[in-house]
């Protein structure tokens, strides 16, 4: 999922945080069957889970655009 986020970077301005979710039991119980997932987050607002497994473009690309 990462490698297919570059896509975007000529687009869009975005830092990515990657967070082993074994690694935090909250984590674990909210995301484990979920892994990989993608989140999003705006500064001031909690995150929104935008995609998982796989990447999700149109709806990626939407988010980035700020039309979610």
């Amino acid at each position: 999922m990462l490698h297919a986020l570059e896509r975007f970077r000529s687009q869009h301005d975005f830092t990515v945080e990657m967070i082993d979710v074994d690694a935090d039991e909250v984590l674990v119980q909210r995301y484990d069957e979920l892994v990989p997932v993608l989140l999003g987050q705006r500064p001031g607002q909690p995150p929104v889970q935008l995609c998982h497994y796989f990447l999700d473009g149109p709806g990626v690309e939407k988010y980035l655009l700020g039309n979610d």
